[in-house]
């Protein structure tokens, strides 16, 4: 079989949240360029139609709506509305996610000094938020018989990081697993769940500081045998994969790509 027809997601509908800049942005691009008609999700209004323009410039077939998906309701309304327009929903990246801070390298980063109400926040955004997300992409999927949901989690949460915060690597870690316990529920449904867990890339993660900080740049850089930063269309790839027809037979995996990172 040729390449197009497996990778082919035309007429397929995505939903992507986060998709304002950075890996969200990279994996609405790479769904769009291929067929998909892809919603593209972000809590920064000027963000989205930064990355939405230059999709419909060319002719592909964007959408956008502005979501926080910390406000759960609006979270599931805007995939209601998805699929109450097109009639399916193939398709959902649960990407949003926000950093925790500094790590413990550190002072402020280190065990005792971590700021609670930050920690809640985190769980909030980058665990439950996904959870919701999966469940309500679960229920329309679960009624047509089809469907992929990928979450973004990160090598942080496979291994110990010494360069994230404490709560950036609970929660990469629990949305792991939550991506192996669904994708067992739902396979006799024929919906797919995977995650793809990103090592260091080149993003505004980390309160922008990759791009502001060298020394911060350069641990990363350093934990990395390629040794740089991944770039965001490097994501493009595996996003088109698990999104497309070549992943068929691949549910509850978590695939690292990370330039090596995890190898060792």
């Amino acid at each position: 079989m040729k390449a197009e027809k497996l990778f082919d997601v035309t007429g397929h509908v995505a939903f992507v949240t986060g998709a304002g800049d950075g890996l969200g942005r990279a994996m609405a691009e790479v769904m769009a360029d291929n067929g998909a008609l892809t919603v593209m999700t972000d809590i920064d209004a000027a963000k989205l139609e930064t990355a939405a323009a230059p999709l419909r410039k060319s002719g592909r077939k964007v959408e956008t709506a502005v979501v926080d998906v910390a406000d759960f309701a609006r979270l599931e309304a805007s995939i209601d509305e998805t699929v109450k327009r097109h009639g399916r929903l193939d398709t959902v990246f649960a990407n949003a996610g926000i950093s925790a801070g500094r790590s413990y390298r550190w002072p402020e980063g280190e065990i005792d000094a971590v700021d609670m109400k930050r920690w809640d926040q985190v769980l909030h955004v980058n665990l439950t938020s996904v959870f919701m997300t999966m469940r309500r992409a679960a229920h329309h999927m679960r009624e047509q018989k089809s469907g992929r949901i990928i979450v973004t989690a990160s090598i942080g949460g496979m291994q110990a990081e010494p360069l994230v915060g404490y709560a950036y690597a609970a929660t990469k870690a629990a949305i792991i697993n939550l991506v192996r316990q669904a994708s067992q529920e739902l396979a006799p449904h024929n919906v797919l769940v995977n995650a793809i867990a990103p090592g260091p890339f080149l993003t505004n993660i980390a309160g922008g500081r990759l791009h502001t900080e060298p020394d911060v740049r350069k641990a990363f850089e350093d934990m990395v045998p390629l040794g740089r930063l991944g770039t965001v269309d490097e994501i493009k790839g595996l996003a088109l994969y698990l999104g497309s027809p070549a992943s068929s037979f691949m549910t509850g995996a978590c695939i690292p790509i990370d330039g090596g990172a995890t190898a060792g």
